[in-house]
């Protein structure tokens, strides 16, 4: 049972009368103490007068995928299987980052009719998000009472990381076609493909004369090569605790998907197999094994209800993944926050084993450099020194990366994607990819 706005009102109007008796002789205590009781009474008989909201039968139209920050429209149909017309509110179970309307709404619906209400969403935030129930609220015939019921009608959409990265793909596609082809690159040795012949010029590399081409052609004809395909490359993300740190907008670990999901779609165009493990003590989410148009899709539906875990990653399980996922990768991007030497201590152990049969690249988003500050008080004196001690900290745990045999790259959440993908670039076009 529920009131509704009506019954306080009549309460308080009920205060003249009580005045006017009082006025008469009458005892105002028991005026009122009388017209409370006939109020609760009336209320009491106008719920039970209302019709039984269990008699809506409920079903639900969900998106099964959104991207985040975009609209998503939900439909709710209600249908009235009783023999009387119910009038009242329904309010959408959503969590509040689902970004429902927090209003009720109102609904007439005759007998054995039905009604459509849409409910659009905004979603705040990533990963799975649900409505498990529908609450009814059914007004009684004088409006001052009813009945509420809660009826089971679950709905649920995945809300997939928004690819904001996505606008640095063109022109880094754009330099990708000519390596792969409108321009030749001229590079020689392990980990290069043969492309085509051509004429030698002056200025080539004697060692890329091709000599039987040569003593078939009345010129001197020249080998050119092209980065090799087929290569694989495995992206390693950290779901542990330094996933949870806020940087910017958002968490490093959505700073991670978007570096994650740029390198994968420019990979997958220069036709290079990807493979993806999130993990911390446990695999939270792998893909492996898809290539081509499908891979994009995959990757965002296994990375979008994954949240950072609250504990330590188990880096050597975590690089152990690798060998699950391919025998020979190329190049093995590490997505974490490796900030502190003492706690990067585990990560640095593990690391000379994956930098031995691949080329180790491990990406770090950190905060944009805070502005100088004139005339700087206490608090931003030691904001600037705790700055300064990250970023020295941080010059020390590259440093050791770099004596591991690997590569760090640290920016901001915005600048990481396209740093990352630029090294890919840069890797193919020396022919060490």
């Amino acid at each position: 049972m529920y009131i509704t706005g009506r019954l306080p009102v009549l309460v308080v109007l009920g205060s003249i009368p009580v005045v006017l008796l009082s006025l008469g002789g009458v005892d105002p205590w028991v005026s009122a103490v009388g017209w409370i009781v006939l109020c609760t009474v009336l209320a009491l008989v106008d719920a039970w007068a209302a019709p039984d909201p269990r008699v809506l039968a409920i079903e639900r139209t969900v998106p099964a995928r959104a991207l985040l920050g975009e609209h998503v429209l939900t439909t709710l149909r209600l249908r009235n299987t009783g023999a009387r017309r119910l009038r009242g509110r329904v309010r959408d179970a959503w969590q509040p980052t689902a970004g429902a309307p927090a209003d009720r709404l109102a609904i007439d619906i005759p007998a054995a009719e039905g009604r459509e209400l849409r409910i659009p969403l905004l979603p705040r935030r990533r990963g799975e998000l649900a409505s498990a129930f529908v609450v009814v609220r059914s007004d009684g015939p004088a409006r001052l009472a009813g009945r509420q019921s809660r009826i089971d009608a679950r709905g649920a959409v995945r809300v997939l990381p928004p690819f904001t990265s996505r606008k640095h793909l063109p022109s880094r596609l754009a330099r990708l076609r000519e390596l792969d082809g409108n321009t030749s690159v001229q590079v020689r040795g392990q980990g290069t493909e043969f492309d085509s012949l051509r004429e030698y010029v002056r200025g080539d590399d004697v060692r890329s004369i091709d000599w039987r081409a040569t003593a078939r052609s009345s010129t001197t004809m020249l080998r050119t090569w092209r980065p090799e395909r087929d290569r694989h490359v495995v992206i390693v993300i950290d779901t542990g605790r330094t996933a949870a740190a806020r940087v910017g907008d958002g968490v490093r670990l959505d700073a991670a998907i978007e570096a994650a999901l740029l390198l994968a779609a420019l990979a997958t165009r220069a036709g290079d197999h990807t493979h993806l493990v999130m993990f911390d003590r446990v695999v939270r989410a792998r893909v492996t094994r898809v290539d081509g148009p499908s891979l994009l899709p995959a990757l965002v539906d296994a990375m979008a209800p994954v949240e950072p875990q609250l504990i330590d990653t188990d880096w050597d399980a975590a690089f152990a993944q690798i060998r699950t996922l391919t025998s020979r990768p190329s190049l093995v991007v590490v997505l974490t926050a490796q900030d502190a030497p003492e706690a990067a201590r585990g990560f640095l152990g593990s690391l000379a084993r994956v930098a031995r049969g691949a080329h180790l690249l491990v990406g770090t988003v950190t905060d944009a450099a805070p502005p100088a500050v004139l005339h700087p008080d206490a608090d931003e004196v030691y904001r600037e020194a705790a700055a300064e001690r990250a970023a020295r900290d941080a010059a020390t745990v590259a440093a050791a990366i770099g004596r591991a045999g690997g590569e760090a790259i640290a920016d901001t959440p915005e600048d990481l994607p396209p740093r990352i993908a630029d090294r890919y670039l840069a890797l193919k076009a020396a022919g060490r990819l």
